[in-house]
């Protein structure tokens, strides 16, 4: 299978390598899901039962525009292990996880332009500006 001219073999083998963002699991054909637990909300739970804020990002092969276009959301990981879309609870917080997305964010750009694939907004994404990131 080639995503943007790319084996999807090698191009999971190289994102899986930008560290512990990818969730290959949660990876389709010509998507692929990338999540941060940046700040744990109950660190004195159990490791199990505890949950995070976070953003998690998803890259969708655009054939059309010859591109991975991406969108983000920034939430609550719950205990289920599911991500719910939540505004961040105060500025400590918030500054971290947009910080943990600001730093990933020009690693995964450098990473798609080096195999020639472009990296675009999705149409509509709004909230921090990534490309002038870090």
């Amino acid at each position: 299978m080639l995503v943007l001219g790319q084996p999807r073999s090698k191009l999971i083998r190289k994102l899986t390598a930008l560290g512990p963002y990818l969730r290959e699991s949660q990876c389709l054909e010509q998507q692929f899901f990338f999540d941060c637990l940046a700040v744990c909300a109950n660190p004195r739970l159990p490791t199990e039962k505890r949950e995070f804020w976070g953003w998690w990002l998803e890259l969708q092969a655009d054939a059309d525009r010859q591109a991975l276009t991406y969108q983000y959301r920034f939430g609550f990981y719950d205990k289920n292990g599911d991500w719910l879309e939540k505004p961040l609870p105060d500025k400590t917080i918030a500054d971290e996880v947009h910080n943990t997305l600001r730093v990933f964010y020009p690693r995964l750009r450098q990473l798609l332009h080096s195999l020639e694939i472009e990296l675009q907004p999705a149409p509509g994404v709004c909230g921090i500006d990534l490309n002038t990131a870090a």
